[in-house]
């Protein structure tokens, strides 16, 4: 199966935008939930949990993307969409 040059604008219009979210944020801050999974998948030690209720402690980690991944995704996205004005029509 061909791509086809609605294909390529679609995907170049996604990544485009993804990379402009990734430009205009200065860090993301994960749930607890989710930091106790990366911490567990990193085989890291579990957050601690509280001695009177038995609950984890609201921990949260901050993850600060590379300046230069909104970039190239942003270029990434305008040379899919120039690609695909390149390709010749459909039919």
């Amino acid at each position: 199966m061909d791509i086809t040059r609605h294909q390529y604008f679609w995907a170049g219009l996604v990544v485009l935008l993804l990379g402009l979210q990734f430009h205009s944020i200065d860090h993301v801050e994960l749930t607890p939930e989710f930091t106790q999974v990366l911490a567990e998948w990193n085989g890291s030690p579990p957050v601690a949990r509280t001695l009177t209720d038995g609950e984890r402690p609201l921990v949260k980690k901050n993850v600060t993307p590379p300046e230069s991944l909104g970039w190239a995704l942003i270029f990434g996205g305008l040379a899919l969409i120039l690609h695909s004005l390149a390709l010749p029509k459909p039919g």
